[in-house]
C-alpha cells in the first residue's frame, strides 16, 4: 500500500533521523526544497531527479508526483512506509538526491544544498552531505 501526501511547504522539524522512516526524510526533503523554491518548481525537479535515478534504482518508479489544481501530492514507494532496516530503504532516498544536487546547484548555485544539509535528519542518516563535505 502507498502513501499519498498534500504538501505544503511549511517548514521541517528538527527531528534526529534515527526513528523516521525513509517517508518521513522524504517529507523533511520535500519541505525544505519547497520553502525556498515553491511547491511547483520542486514538484519538477524531484519528478526529474526520480525519473533519472530510476533507470538504477527501480524503487524510485514507484515515486509518483501529481498535481490537482493548485496542489501538488506525492505517492511514495512502499518500503518508504514501513520501518524496517531504515538504512537499506534510505539507498533509494540518497539515489535520488545524488540526481538532485546537480540540478539545484545548477538552477541556484549552493544555496538550496546548504539549506538541506541543516536539516539534522538528512545529513545523520547521510542523505544530504554535510555543509564542510560540500566544499
Amino acid at each position: 500500500m502507498s502513501t499519498s501526501e498534500r504538501t505544503r511547504g511549511n517548514g521541517h522539524s528538527a527531528a534526529t533521523g534515527a526513528g523516521l522512516s525513509t517517508a518521513d526524510l522524504f517529507k523533511l526533503l520535500w519541505e525544505g526544497l519547497a520553502d525556498v523554491l515553491g511547491t511547483a518548481a520542486t514538484a519538477v525537479i524531484v519528478r526529474r531527479a526520480a525519473r533519472r535515478a530510476a533507470s538504477h534504482n527501480p524503487e524510485l518508479a514507484g515515486l509518483v508526483i501529481s498535481r490537482e489544481k493548485l496542489d501538488y501530492s506525492f505517492t511514495l514507494p512502499r518500503a518508504w512506509t514501513e520501518q524496517a532496516e531504515a538504512a537499506a530503504d534510505d539507498r533509494a532516498l540518497r539515489d535520488l538526491v545524488r540526481e538532485l544536487r546537480p540540478l539545484l546547484v545548477e538552477l541556484t548555485g549552493p544555496v538550496v544544498v546548504r539549506r538541506l544539509a541543516q536539516i539534522p535528519a538528512l545529513r545523520e542518516r547521510g542523505i544530504v552531505p554535510s555543509s564542510e563535505e560540500q566544499t
